[in-house]
């Protein structure tokens, strides 16, 4: 999939990228709805596939106290760990986004500083991040754990922006959700790319995307070719 000319060039410049991990590097969205229907039925709840994707990109212990369901009046950090122990036991690591690996690659030879901004804790970003190769240290990483709101509230990309001591402006975020997207684009950030490994083209633009991208595969040529 080629890059519009003015995305190219964008990336051809940039000073760094902001990178979501879960949807956007790795394919473990499938993975974390599943995790979130199983829980829902050992506790007796039917809950819509619709209500699920409301937690896609955004931090569980935020979503259960303002989500209608039948968790209202509970602990959301108790109904969070709940999901977390479910998703523990999956018995496959998710797989990696076309084009996740050789992007970080590309970036780590072109010196081109990296971020992965992810609302989930560092007891998951981790292990994903060595699933494609990265060696611990080469990325800067904000995870759940950073941040006192997560998104769609810009701190986390604020904090990504600060991680590389580089202006919000100067920099690309690559993210696969409406609220990531939200998140990025309030933060200040120059450009805010949607990857459609979850949502369509026209969710991820009416979220605030400048472009869209199916994979990271033609994004992972734009940087190696600088």
């Amino acid at each position: 999939m080629e890059l519009s000319p003015r995305v190219a060039a964008r990336l051809a410049d940039t000073a760094g990228l902001l990178i979501d991990l879960d949807g956007t590097l790795v394919d473990s969205e499938p993975l974390h709805r599943q995790a979130y229907r199983d829980y829902f039925a050992a506790r007796g709840w039917d809950v819509h596939d619709d209500v699920v994707r409301e937690f896609a990109g955004r931090r569980a212990v935020e979503v259960f106290p303002v989500l209608d369901g039948p968790w209202t009046g509970e602990d959301p950090d108790a109904l969070t760990q709940g999901v977390l122990d479910v998703l523990a036991r999956a018995s496959a690591p998710p797989e990696a986004v076309a084009g996740a690996a050789e992007l970080l690659a590309a970036c780590v030879r072109a010196e081109v500083p990296v971020c992965v901004v992810t609302s989930a804790r560092l007891s998951w970003a981790l292990p994903a991040l060595d699933g494609l190769g990265v060696p611990r240290g080469a990325v800067r990483l904000v995870t759940a754990e950073d941040c006192t709101h997560g998104k769609p509230d810009p701190e986390p990309f604020r904090r990504g922006a600060q991680a590389l001591g580089l202006p919000p402006a100067a920099l690309v975020a690559l993210e696969d959700s409406p609220a990531g997207i939200a998140s990025a684009r309030d933060a200040g950030v120059g450009l805010v790319l949607g990857v459609r490994t979850s949502q369509p083209d026209d969710v991820l633009l009416a979220a605030g995307a400048d472009a869209t991208c199916g994979d990271l595969t033609a994004l992972a040529a734009a940087v190696r070719a600088r």
